[in-house]
């Protein structure tokens, strides 16, 4: 299979349709070999339009996915960011995402909580030269405080609501890009750190895989 005549079809049939115009957001896309981030069993289908499990539901873990490219590309281009960021990246999976930061970004810390997957990332930057991202393990939930703030925080996955320790994280004019909510009601949402205060801004409809650790704490009901 011609990979990369596959990812240029992607740009151009999956992400420009879909109004992304970033060109830093379209280079990366172009740049980035998505076929390295999947499993050897579905290096064929990584330019699909699709998402694309990265690990399967075992021993009670739910399974994981690489995200679908253009609601990927269009979180990507509502950070607006650049090389003066710094990128916090909340469940990088295999790596795919935060390769893209890489490009885009000054510096990515790249947060995931299995062992496993984060190990696979290690290895999957390091093979092709993303030096400028660092794998932490932890809750992703929590973030990584220790090397924050940050000036984008971005959330590989959709979840029901956003833990105030990520909203702590970031820095003046940070960006925090999640999808909120589960399945097609599901909505992208930038939340902004200005003099302080948080602002949050709703731009479109995203049906996208959860991430897990992310559940609305339940309620008591007296």
């Amino acid at each position: 299979m011609d990979f990369e005549a596959a990812r240029v079809k992607m740009v151009e049939n999956q992400i420009r349709t879909t109004d992304v115009t970033s060109h830093s957001v379209l280079n990366a896309f172009l740049t980035v070999p998505r076929e390295n981030f999947v499993p050897e069993k579905s290096k064929l289908l990584a330019y699909i339009d699709n998402d694309i499990e990265i690990s399967p539901a075992i021993s009670g873990k739910p399974a994981r996915f690489l995200m679908e490219a253009s609601p990927l590309a269009k979180l990507l281009q509502l950070g607006e960011i650049d090389k003066e960021d710094k990128v916090l990246d909340v469940g990088c999976g295999t790596g795919y995402v935060s390769a893209l930061l890489s490009i885009l970004a000054g510096s990515v810390v790249a947060l995931e909580s299995d062992e496993a997957l984060a190990v696979e990332a290690k290895t999957n930057l390091a093979a092709l030269g993303y030096d400028n991202v660092t794998i932490v393990t932890g809750e992703l939930e929590k973030g990584h405080a220790g090397s924050g703030p940050y000036d984008v925080i971005f959330v590989d996955g959709s979840v029901q609501e956003v833990p105030q320790a990520l909203l702590d994280q970031l820095g003046e004019g940070g960006r925090l890009i999640v999808v909120l909510g589960y399945g097609h009601a599901a909505r992208a949402t930038v939340f902004i750190r200005e003099r302080g205060a948080l602002s949050e801004n709703v731009f479109f409809n995203a049906s996208i895989k959860p991430l897990p650790g992310f559940a609305k704490a339940k309620e008591f009901v007296f």
